[in-house]
């Protein structure tokens, strides 16, 4: 009886707003001064009051940022005149709107903060995360909504994944808020170009100047977009953006259902630097399948006001992680050397980072709201990065099933059964049991054990056999030398790594190095340390807090390990070619 009255409940709920709208424009006429002026236009929603929300985080960036702190000059008219507001909370405003029909909600967005997650307009272009930029009421938020931009005065251009619904204007429809929001927008003067690849047309908006050659991006960047596809045989989209912003620092990148933002140093198309770009397109449009569709079930629908907790971040970001070097290599932009020395190197970084041996995938994943997105000078020694880490186990994980299915199956088999049974069959996102049972029925394997020692515990691969599955022979090295673990800026200390010298001291975070053994200090212990030896002293002169003070100590053994992998011959056994395979 419960549930019948439940469902008769939601379907009255539906029924009464099923003609409500909520529309969204946005202008910008003073771009300099960083404003957004957005209005939300509500119709036929007659209630006394209704409450309005802005996100306080947004999706894909697990910090919580407060996006209200930007709302300015928030005012609700109905005909022409201004309604009674009452701010609630630090994101909620109440609208006593006494039944009207037609509701107009306008305030102004602050946004000067160019990054991914966020939003930014200047005399140059403007550029929106949505959740940065529109309320929702929440009981319409499954309501199909349009959005209208209205570009500053000299700008011609608009590019977003949104439909558009006008040849003489820039509006778009989406089905619902999230759709919205999941679309971030570039306006201004950017160069666009696009390509096809995976059989669905890809659009490029580039903003700011740049040593990039648009015919090379779209030969590279369709091989990668064929090699993400390949795994899993299908592209859900029916097209695609990219916006990418060239500026003087920039890096990193955000995921979208249809589109992301990435954001590049302007120099980065050459050598190296290219690959490493290529690297992030691969990133984040694995994304659009791992995270956008194949998800915890916590990441969807979103809960905009509070954290999303999830222990999954390893395989959301660890896996993506590690098939954005994969791919590289399987669309022949990395030679078997480099991937090679790529997958060495994310080992080398794990198992040398103290935290690794205090935090669990597991752990880093759910704590990535109050540890991974806000480290301090000792997350080194206590933290884990859930990227890094997760990507190792991928490597791990594609290797054994590689092994046990004498060669027939491999992540990508892992991948492909997540996104047809979770989101193509059932709809849904999914826990961790029901991630380590997917695996389990692709390999073969009893994974409960490694889930303990290696997802929920801090135990250390059987690196030797299992790379030895692939004819590939890792060679470990303990390395011992003196270091004091210490990072500098200006001569004052901004971290100290557990187990060494400097941390067994005494010596903190934030003391000034004024001298060494009585020589003045000029930003570096090498000459001071260089020709000592173990056990051998030295005499460190500080400043903390303008106390004067020094401190004595003796130099210990620092240690580090060095992971290597050696092809041991030419033959390539079925593990070998399942796992390197070429497209």
């Amino acid at each position: 009886m419960k549930i019948f009255i439940f469902i008769i409940s939601i379907f009255i709920s539906q029924s009464l707003f099923s003609s409500s709208s909520v529309n969204y424009e946005v202008n910008m006429s003073k771009p300099h001064t960083h404003y957004f002026e957005v209005s939300i236009f509500i119709t036929d929603y007659k209630k006394e009051y209704l409450d309005i929300q802005m996100p306080v985080w947004a999706p894909g960036s697990y910090l919580i940022r407060e996006f209200s702190k930007n709302v300015e000059k928030f005012q609700v008219f109905s005909n022409q005149k201004e309604i009674k507001t009452t701010q609630l909370n630090k994101n909620t405003w109440r609208i006593y709107s006494n039944n009207a029909t037609d509701i107009k909600v306008s305030y102004l967005v602050y946004a000067n903060e160019l990054s991914v997650r966020n939003s930014f307009v200047d005399a140059s272009h403007g550029y929106f995360n949505g959740t940065s930029m529109f309320m929702y009421i929440d009981e319409l938020k499954n309501q199909p909504t349009t959005l209208k931009i209205i570009p500053y005065k000299d700008w011609k251009k608009v590019s977003t994944s949104l439909k558009k619904t006008s040849t003489t204007e820039f509006k778009y429809e989406a089905p619902n808020y999230d759709i919205l929001v999941d679309s971030p927008v570039e306006i201004g003067n950017h160069e666009t170009f696009s390509f096809n690849a995976a059989g669905l047309t890809h659009y490029v908006a580039m903003y700011g100047q740049g040593n990039y050659n648009v015919e090379k991006l779209k030969t590279d960047m369709a091989k990668v977009i064929e090699a993400a596809t390949d795994v899993f045989g299908e592209n859900p989209n029916k097209e695609y953006t990219f916006i990418i912003h060239n500026l003087t620092k920039g890096g990193g990148g955000l995921e979208h259902l249809s589109s992301t933002t990435l954001q590049v140093n302007r120099w980065t198309y050459e050598g190296e630097d290219y690959k490493g770009f290529l690297s992030l397109v691969a990133h984040e449009y694995f994304h659009l399948w791992n995270v956008k569709r194949i998800r915890p079930d916590v990441l969807g629908p979103f809960d905009y006001n509070n954290e999303n907790y999830t222990d999954l971040l390893w395989v959301m970001e660890g896996f993506t992680s590690y098939y954005d070097e994969l791919l590289l290599y399987r669309a022949g932009i990395y030679t078997e050397d480099e991937i090679i020395r790529k997958l060495a190197g994310s080992i080398n970084s794990i198992e040398n980072q103290p935290g690794n041996k205090v935090q669990s995938a597991a752990e880093s994943s759910f704590n990535a709201w109050i540890k991974g997105y806000r480290p301090n000078e000792n997350s080194y020694n206590t933290s884990i990065s859930y990227y890094t880490k997760g990507a190792v186990i991928a490597n791990m994980l594609d290797l054994m099933i590689a092994e046990s299915t004498q060669g027939e199956k491999s992540l990508d088999d892992a991948m492909k059964f997540l996104y047809q049974e979770y989101y193509k069959k059932q709809a849904r996102g999914f826990n961790i049991t029901e991630m380590r049972k997917a695996l389990e029925q692709i390999s073969g394997l009893d994974l409960t054990p490694f889930f303990d020692k290696y997802v929920f515990g801090t135990e250390t691969f059987d690196y030797k056999t299992i790379f030895n599955y692939a004819n590939y022979e890792m060679l470990i090295l303990d390395n011992k030398k003196i270091s004091l673990g210490i990072s500098f800026s200006n001569n004052y200390i901004k971290s100290i790594t557990r187990n060494t010298s400097a941390y067994d001291s005494g010596l903190n975070v934030g003391d000034e190095i004024i001298a060494v053994n009585g020589l003045r200090f000029e930003g570096s212990f090498s000459d001071f340390i260089n020709y000592k030896k173990i056990g051998d002293k030295i005499s460190v002169l500080i400043s903390r807090d303008n106390i004067i003070q020094t401190i004595e100590f003796p130099l210990i053994e620092s240690k580090s390990t060095s992971y290597n992998l050696t092809k041991k011959d030419d033959s390539e056994n079925i593990v070998y070619k399942k796992w390197l395979r070429k497209l």
